[in-house]
């Protein structure tokens, strides 16, 4: 990598306003990625302007012409799959079928936006007036400031930026901190695309980089995903600027249901890749575990059993299902969440906090590690272990007695709710779940985790306030019109209104 990367601004490379720098480093070693400006206020000031700029002649092209950039991008994301994948891993820490999977979902989400281009816009909707034509019209809304997370660092920016960029929008976008060399990459693909000045832009930065974005009165959208934390501040915020419009995908402490009818092939299955997988550090990873008092003892400890021994190592190596935290303060966050538990009086049942030395690879040694840490709890007690996210492979048991209903009533026992899933093989429980859990995304005898991009993706509760994802974020990117034409030379009122003009002559 080059000595120091730039921002991307009104169609050029930029160093930007400020003198301060910072790196992006591999979590699994320590080893230093690359060297990236920092954002100032004022830099993000000139990406809105650019952006701002841009915006009418953008706005007059046709939803075809916009989309032909992304297919050169969709076809770039393909063409360097494996490379891509790589980055993705060496710079988050994923292991690395999820590093290709994070490109693979990246092309799928462009693939759909592209692709929409070509689907019919707009509804034709009856008048109650036979000589009436009424339809609705979709506008862009302008300039969208696109804030995204570290953990799908090329999946998530285009689950924001590509609808975005074929509605009509122009987009300024600041990448996670945690990796830049991601964002880097991608503002090189739009580059390559001959992306038309102004129309993309990014700035690389820090928290006041986004909250610039956020504050400044030019940008019309902003699509946050990310903590909770954050994203109730983005969406306080925005709910002070009369004419902007926010949409969030935050966190979770989400939960699987198991119940006496699981087939617990499938319930341990789905725990362990809800629980574990990409280190716990998923906004939908599960952190609680409801299982019926039936079942309870076979599965933790068969759950147990894998917690135990699941693999911890090098993420490049295809061998490794958790690789490291993805950085050193994200260590102490969930080490202190473990402690807490252990302070509010849980039973433990696994407590891979601090690995064993031979579990750490050779040249690994300054990396982020911890293992999963399982333990059981009282479903009734008000604990903060079971209630706060700690996104890392923290895991509660919590053992429920009685119906489906019960269960439910547990798991819906947070303040959050984005994702969550049910193992039976009773429909009846199933459907009570799909209709009583309160969450943005459910799933039936399936680990928690995943998202296909033709589905919305996003929360209720503590967990968010829109769907910055496939089709969902077309509401938060476009204004609708309602149009009535009138065919007819006379004028026919809808309800019965009279359209007769009367004076006092009459």
């Amino acid at each position: 990598m080059s000595d120091t990367y730039q921002h991307y601004i009104g169609g050029g490379w930029d160093d930007g306003d400020g003198t301060e720098t910072f790196e992006s480093t591999n979590p699994a070693t320590g080893e230093r990625l690359g060297t990236f400006r920092r954002g100032t206020p004022s830099d993000i000031d000139r990406a809105l302007a650019a952006a701002e700029a841009a915006e009418e002649e953008w706005a007059a092209r046709s939803h075809i012409d916009r989309a032909e950039y992304l297919w050169d991008i969709y076809h770039e994301l393909r063409d360097r799959h494996e490379e891509l994948g790589e980055i993705v891993t060496k710079e988050c820490g994923k292991e690395i079928s999820e590093g290709k999977a994070d490109v693979t979902e990246a092309w799928h989400m462009v693939e759909w936006a592209a692709g929409d281009a070509r689907h019919p816009k707009g509804d034709v909707v009856p008048s109650e007036i036979a000589s009436k034509d009424a339809y609705m019209r979709r506008k862009p809304r302008g300039v969208v400031g696109c804030i995204t997370p570290w953990n799908f660092p090329v999946a998530i920016p285009f689950w924001h930026m590509a609808v975005a960029l074929v509605e009509g929008n122009t987009v300024v976008w600041k990448p996670a901190e945690q990796t830049p060399w991601c964002g880097q990459i991608i503002a090189e693909m739009f580059e390559d695309a001959g992306i038309p000045e102004g129309v993309f832009n990014m700035v690389q930065g820090f928290g006041d980089a986004g909250a610039e974005i956020v504050e400044d009165e030019r940008v019309d959208t902003v699509l946050f995903t990310g903590s909770a934390e954050v994203g109730h501040e983005v969406a306080e915020k925005v709910a002070q600027q009369p004419g902007k419009l926010a949409a969030c995908e935050m966190g979770g402490k989400n939960g699987i249901v198991i119940t006496e009818e699981a087939d617990l092939d499938v319930a341990v299955h789905s725990a362990v890749m809800s629980s574990f997988k990409t280190t716990g550090q998923r906004c939908v990873s599960s952190e609680r575990l409801v299982v019926h008092e039936d079942v309870y003892d076979e599965f933790k400890e068969r759950f147990v059993e894998i917690a135990s021994e699941v693999a911890v190592g090098d993420p490049l190596d295809e061998e490794t299902f958790m690789g490291p935290l993805i950085e050193p303060g994200h260590v102490e966050k969930v080490t202190s969440y473990n402690e807490l538990a252990r302070e509010e009086d849980v039973n433990v049942l696994v407590d891979r906090t601090e690995l064993d030395d031979d579990e750490i690879p050779d040249g690994h040694e300054a990396g982020n590690w911890v293992g999963p840490f399982v333990y059981e709890a009282d479903p009734d007690a008000p604990l903060r272990c079971t209630h706060e996210e700690v996104f890392g492979p923290h895991v509660a048991l919590l053992e429920y007695s009685g119906d489906i209903e019960r269960a439910v009533e547990i798991h819906n026992d947070t303040n959050y709710g984005l994702a969550g899933a049910v193992i039976s093989e009773d429909y009846r429980q199933i459907n009570y779940y799909r209709d009583n859990a309160e969450v943005g995304l459910a799933y039936g005898n399936l680990p928690c985790i995943g998202a296909e991009v033709q589905l919305p993706f996003g929360g209720v509760k503590k967990s968010g306030n829109g769907y910055p994802s496939a089709r969902e974020v077309i509401e938060a990117v476009t204004e609708r019109t309602a149009w009535t034409l009138n065919n007819s030379k006379d004028i026919e009122m809808a309800q019965g209104l009279s359209a007769d003009i009367k004076t006092s002559d009459d």
